[in-house]
C-alpha cells in the first residue's frame, strides 16, 4: 500500500463518529498536503515517523484549534499511526502484558491480560477503516480479504498470528484476532509462576534426556506452546531437531534446529502444503527429534509411526481436557488418514508410541497449571491404562477468585522408572520407589 494511499481519509459519516475522529481524518488530509511523497517513502521507518509528527505538530500550531498537550500528543500518533502503521491497534501491539486483541466490529475492540479478557475504550471511526486495517494487514502475507475469500489466517512477519473472518460469514461485521507471538519462558520461570514445582521439573528434565515421547495436553489458551517451547529447552545440544508447526512460534535456543511451517493454498487454491506433508518429509531430513506444534488430522497417524519406529524423545501437543480425552482425540485424529486403520490397531500404534502426557489446565484466575503428569503403562492392543505421576489438588475458591492448591507426587511405574535408570537418568526422590504396575492406582481409558 502506498504511503497516499495510508493517508487518504477513511470514511468519517458513520453516525458514531466522534469529535476526535473527525480531527484525525482533518489533519491526515492536510498532512497529505503538506509531505513530499517521494521524500518520505525514500527514508527508513523510525525516520518517517518523525518527520511526519514534526510536520504535523507545525500544522496544528498554526491553524489549531488549541488542544492541551495530552490532546495534541495523542492526535498526533492517532494520524501517524495511521499512516504508517495499525492506527488504534498500534498501541495495543505495542503493551508487551497483551498477549491477544480481539476486534468484533468496529466499536468492540477486547484484549487479553495475565489471562484474563477486557474491553478497551479505543474503537474504530468506521466499519471502512476497520477494513482497511484489515487490507493492510493480510497485504504484508501477500494475502487478500474479500467476499470472495472471506477468512484469512495468517502469520504476520513480526510473528503475530492474525485471524480474519468478514461478512458475509460475520454477522457482527469484520472480526480481526491478533495473538501476540509467546515469551519464551523457561521451565524455571514456570515454576516461579506456579505452573509446576521442582519436583515436575526435575522428572520432566529426566524424561526428555531419556528421550522418553511427550503429548503436552489442554484446552484453548492453556499454555501449551509455552510448556512445549520450555521442555524443548531440555533437549540436549548436539542433536539435529525438526519442528513442524501450522503458525511458528516456538523459539528453540539449540544450534541444530530446522523450522518448518505449513503453507495456505493461493488465490486459485493451488500450493497448499499441510502438517502432514511436513511431517512425512521431516522423516526424510535425519531427525533425532521431531517437535509437531499441534496435531488436528491425518498427521497424527504419522507422527505416531514415527515416534514408534526410533524417533523416540518426539514432543507435540494436542488440544483434550484430560489424559484420557488426550489418548482418545490422538485415536480419533489418526483415524482421519486415508489409511483405513482398525481401531484396535491405532491403539497399539498409541500404546506403542506415547510414553508420558502432560495436561494442562487454565483456571479461573488465569494462572495456567499442569494438572497432571500421567504414564501410559498399557501395551500392545489393550485398553488404555494411565498411571498418574502428579496431580494438581485446588483448593475449594476463595472469595478473591484466586486460585491455590498443592501437587501431589506418586510413585512411577517400575517399567518406567527401570528405564529412566537404564538411560543414566535418576528417578526423582519425590516419586518414591519405583512401584509395581499392578501395585498403582491406574485407570483405564478405552474407546
Amino acid at each position: 500500500m502506498s504511503l497516499r494511499d495510508r493517508l487518504a481519509p477513511a470514511d468519517e459519516s458513520a453516525p458514531h463518529a466522534h469529535h476526535e475522529g473527525h480531527l484525525i481524518a482533518v489533519y491526515r488530509t492536510k498532512l497529505l498536503q503538506e509531505i513530499d511523497l517521494a521524500e518520505m517513502s525514500a527514508l527508513a521507518t523510525d525516520e518517517r515517523r518523525s518527520r511526519l509528527e514534526r510536520v504535523l505538530g507545525h500544522i496544528i500550531s498554526r491553524e489549531g484549534p488549541v488542544l492541551s498537550g495530552p490532546e495534541r500528543t495523542g492526535i498526533i500518533r492517532r494520524v501517524v499511526d495511521e499512516a504508517l502503521g495499525l492506527g488504534i491497534l498500534e498501541p495495543l501491539l505495542e503493551d508487551v502484558s497483551i498477549t491477544e486483541i480481539m476486534v468484533n466490529g468496529p466499536d468492540r475492540i477486547y484484549v487479553e491480560r495475565a489471562g484474563r479478557v477486557e474491553q478497551v475504550a479505543a474503537r474504530f471511526t468506521s466499519t471502512e477503516q476497520l477494513l482497511q486495517t484489515i487490507e493492510r494487514i493480510v497485504s504484508t502475507v501477500n494475502r487478500r480479504v474479500d467476499e470472495s475469500n472471506p477468512m484469512v489466517d495468517a502469520r504476520l512477519p513480526s510473528g503475530e498470528r492474525v485471524n480474519v473472518i468478514i461478512p458475509p460469514l460475520s454477522l457482527t461485521g469484520p472480526t480481526l484476532t491478533i495473538r501476540r507471538f509467546p515469551r519464551a519462558y523457561t521451565l524455571s520461570e514456570l515454576i516461579g509462576l506456579g505452573t509446576l514445582d521442582e519436583h515436575m521439573l526435575m522428572l520432566l528434565g529426566s524424561l526428555v534426556r531419556a528421550k522418553f515421547n511427550v503429548i503436552v495436553c489442554g484446552g484453548t489458551g492453556s499454555g501449551k506452546t509455552t510448556l512445549l517451547n520450555a521442555l524443548s529447552g531440555l533437549i540436549p545440544e548436539g542433536e539435529r531437531i525438526i519442528t513442524v508447526e501450522d503458525a511458528a512460534e516456538l523459539q528453540l535456543q539449540q544450534e541444530h534446529v530446522i523450522r518448518l511451517e505449513t503453507r495456505p493454498p493461493n488465490v486459485e487454491g493451488q500450493g497448499q502444503i499441510t502438517v502432514r506433508d511436513l511431517v512425512r518429509n521431516s522423516l526424510r531430513m535425519r531427525p533425532d527429534r521431531i517437535i509437531v506444534g499441534e496435531v488436528r488430522g491425518g498427521e497424527t497417524l504419522d507422527m505416531l509411526q514415527a515416534m514408534s519406529t526410533g524417533h523416540d524423545g518426539s514432543l507435540a501437543t494436542v488440544h483434550a481436557n484430560s489424559a484420557e480425552d488426550a489418548l482418545m482425540r490422538l485415536q480419533t485424529l489418526a483415524s482421519m488418514s486415508e489409511v483405513k486403520i482398525p481401531f484396535e490397531a491405532l491403539r497399539d500404534q498409541i500404546n506403542s508410541a506415547v510414553d508420558v502426557i502432560v495436561q494442562l489446565q487454565r483456571h479461573v484466575d488465569g494462572t495456567r497449571k499442569v494438572s497432571e503428569i500421567a504414564v501410559l503403562s498399557s501395551r500392545g492392543r489393550d485398553a488404555y491404562r494411565l498411571a498418574t505421576a502428579t496431580r494438581y489438588r485446588p483448593e475449594p475458591l476463595a472469595p478473591d477468585r484466586i486460585v491455590r492448591g498443592w501437587y501431589e507426587h506418586f510413585p512411577l511405574p517400575r517399567r518406567l522408572a527401570e528405564r529412566l535408570q537404564l538411560s543414566g537418568e535418576p528417578v526423582p526422590a519425590a516419586y518414591g520407589t519405583a512401584a509395581s504396575e499392578l501395585d498403582l492406582a491406574t485407570r483405564e481409558a478405552s474407546l
